[in-house]
């Protein structure tokens, strides 16, 4: 996960970009931690629809194969849901 710091500097090269604009250093390091931040996103997000699980009307599991198998995956890696 981003530290504070980091998604404070995201918010202030954010705004001098859009103020007075970002020498080609800074236009690097704010690519850098936009990216680290996306993946981040992405990875928790991730994370969140693996534990997901479905059940319909009845209480039958219906959760999708393709689920269950990611979920299966990552306990074999270590990971406990």
């Amino acid at each position: 996960m981003l530290g504070k710091e980091k998604l404070q500097r995201i918010n202030e090269l954010a705004k001098k970009s859009k103020s007075e604009g970002l020498s080609l250093k800074e236009q690097q390091e704010q690519k850098n931690l936009r990216t680290e931040y996306i993946k981040n996103v992405r990875k928790s997000f991730s994370n969140q629809l693996k534990s997901v699980k479905i059940v319909d009307e009845e209480g039958n599991d219906v959760t999708p194969e393709k689920l269950k198998q990611e979920k299966k995956k990552d306990n074999n890696n270590g990971w406990i849901h």
